[in-house]
């Protein structure tokens, strides 16, 4: 999965939770879902930032 794919799959999530058409069994599961890529994509910034960081300071 990509960055940009679990943002995509958090913004369908939220249309979803938004549009008041699912029950609270699915709320949970679809805000479990959500976490779970929030996750993802924070770690995959954290490593993008380092990797940003260790690039700069081998140029100086």
């Amino acid at each position: 999965m990509t960055y940009k794919q679990a943002i995509k799959e958090i913004e369908e999530i939220i249309n979803e939770i938004e549009s008041g058409e699912l029950d609270i069994d699915n709320i949970t599961e679809k805000l479990n879902n959500a976490k779970k890529l929030f996750d993802f994509c924070k770690l995959k910034l954290e490593t993008t930032k380092t990797s940003i960081e260790n690039l700069l300071e081998e140029q100086e």
